[in-house]
């Protein structure tokens, strides 16, 4: 666990060169940047994407596209950014005891020093009130979902502490979207949207095992859980099934929501955009390499990519 200090100008080990918070932002606000990951954009996207995946779905099931589904795309996207910038404090001040003993995570603000715990409480706090005052601009079903969404937050932090199997609960958290954005679309919940979410949650799965297996030396000092220490030298193998959870259920989920008696060529384009995006998962898989830590988090991030890519195909299918 000996690793370097932290960096004296307090950049975060791990963080994007070059990236805009380390370059321009005002030195006063740096720290607190830092702590909602905005130098480490890579959250916020595989946040955002399943809540486009919802609407854009929602969209193809209705038919029905409408000006006010641009609002809740950038609502998607203004609510991805500050509640990973809520939950990221949650989770640093839950983990700040176990952040400064994982050489990976010692250089996060709150471990280095640079945020107290009251700050990161504030800052958490603001960024929440802001998120709830965009959610108020919705659909009354929308909103109950938003609130509910706190529930698999703050359970998250806590959950590799009691079991295997904390990748699931981040799964729960950050695939909330895809319910969210079809509810904020339809103004109802139904059966496609729960097949997506489901098919999110492999998603999750298959990245945050892959971005665990940095951390297994020191998890397993201190007695932090994850699927990568429990899955081991079998982890391709779960992996594999991870890829075919994401998009068989995804699949479903197309399937659900299109009616191929009404558009079978929609169809027929939106049930590419699972398979594709199982073909990008599949060559991760090929490259995959447990003692690589580089290559780890260059997996990790490529999954930006890999979610992007059935959003292309649902956008195309709901163009015919």
């Amino acid at each position: 666990m000996q690793g370097d200090a932290p960096k004296p100008d307090g950049q975060v080990a791990y963080a994007v060169k070059g990236n805009w918070v380390d370059q321009i932002a005002p030195a006063w606000s740096r720290p607190y940047l830092r702590l909602s990951r905005a130098d480490r954009p890579i959250g916020t996207w595989l946040l955002l994407i399943p809540c486009w995946w919802g609407l854009a779905l929602a969209i193809l099931w209705d038919a029905s596209p409408r000006w006010e589904d641009v609002w809740i795309a950038v609502a998607c996207a203004l609510g991805a950014w500050l509640m990973r910038g809520a939950g990221c404090p949650w989770n640093d001040i839950s983990d700040r005891h176990y952040d400064g003993a994982v050489e990976r995570t010692r250089s996060r603000p709150i471990p280095s020093g640079q945020v107290t715990v009251k700050g990161a409480v504030i800052w958490m706090v603001l960024q929440a009130l802001v998120s709830f005052v965009i959610l108020l601009s919705f659909n009354r079903m929308a909103i109950w979902m938003g609130i509910l969404a706190l529930l698999p937050v703050a359970i998250y932090p806590f959950a590799k502490r009691f079991t295997w199997w904390p990748q699931v609960f981040l799964g729960l958290a950050f695939n909330w979207g895809a319910l969210w954005a079809w509810t904020a679309h339809t103004g109802a919940l139904h059966w496609p949207a729960v097949a997506l979410y489901f098919a999110g949650i492999c998603w999750t799965l298959f990245y945050d095992t892959i971005y665990a297996h940095q951390d297994t030396e020191d998890d397993a000092l201190i007695g932090v859980k994850s699927t990568a220490r429990l899955f081991g030298a079998n982890t391709p193998t779960w992996l594999r099934r991870f890829i075919v959870g994401t998009v068989s259920l995804m699949a479903l989920a197309v399937i659900l929501a299109l009616d191929l008696a009404d558009n079978y060529w929609a169809l027929g384009i939106a049930l590419v955009g699972p398979w594709a995006m199982g073909w990008h998962m599949t060559w991760q898989l090929r490259i995959f390499d447990a003692e690589n830590n580089p290559r780890l988090l260059q997996l990790f991030r490529l999954n930006r990519d890999t979610g992007l890519i059935p959003l292309i195909f649902f956008i195309l299918a709901a163009l015919i």
